[in-house]
């Protein structure tokens, strides 16, 4: 592919089942974009909202560029997420099912554009929890097993 990758959220996949993806550019003022690039942001309890028929990223911390003047931004405000306005619905419709919300997964620079790719995400219990560990832990041992031999 064609990308840089600026930061996954690992922690997605731990706390949810990922059932689909979808990429979104996101409009940003140029302090976000510099501060983004240096790798100072958080996808810490962030997620996708479908409001209007507009598409907000919310919570996602992108903290102010250090030489950002007066009119630096704002770490934790509202963006906007650009997407198709059919792709919008599908996850609207997608996220009035019970239990389903849209995630942060992964942001990423593409043709010099920054993306962000949000997962329709339905949360994971203990049991399943322990059991992507579980089943993380042999794959690893398979593969020292492999390595080894």
């Amino acid at each position: 592919m064609n990308h840089k990758t600026l930061g996954e959220n690992r922690k997605a996949y731990h706390l949810y089942f990922v059932e689909d993806k979808l990429e979104c550019g996101i409009a940003l003022v140029g302090t976000e974009v510099k501060s983004l690039r240096g790798g100072q942001f958080s996808f810490s309890d962030s997620y996708a909202q479908v409001e209007n028929n507009e598409l907000f990223l919310i919570n996602f911390h992108i903290n102010p560029f250090f030489k950002g003047t007066t009119n630096n931004h704002s770490p934790l405000r509202k963006r906007k997420l650009l997407a198709h306005k059919n792709e919008i619905k599908k996850l609207a419709r997608a996220t009035n099912e019970k239990g389903f919300t849209l995630i942060p997964l992964q942001l990423y620079l593409k043709n010099g554009r920054v993306k962000v790719l949000i997962g329709v995400c339905k949360g994971k219990q203990q049991h399943d929890k322990r059991q992507s560990i579980k089943e993380k832990d042999l794959r690893r041992e398979s593969e020292r097993s492999l390595k080894g031999n």
